[in-house]
């Protein structure tokens, strides 16, 4: 399966917001939150919503196949 392409650093990076931060905010740990950067994760439908939320962006704005 290709990688999913994402602008979830970008976004986060844009918002002052670290590592750690989003990741609490959005119940997962670091190290997810940086494979999920990194292309070596796919989140859930339910992660992708609450990273969307959390980013005060829609899902497609975060993900391109």
């Amino acid at each position: 399966m290709k990688p999913l392409n994402n602008r979830v650093r970008d976004l986060r990076s844009g918002q002052s917001l670290s590592v750690a931060q989003l990741a609490g905010q959005i119940g997962v740990s670091r190290l997810t939150l940086h494979a999920l950067e990194s292309g070596l994760y796919t989140p859930s439908l339910t992660l992708a919503v609450r990273l969307a939320r959390a980013l005060n962006h829609p899902v497609e704005d975060l993900f391109a196949v």
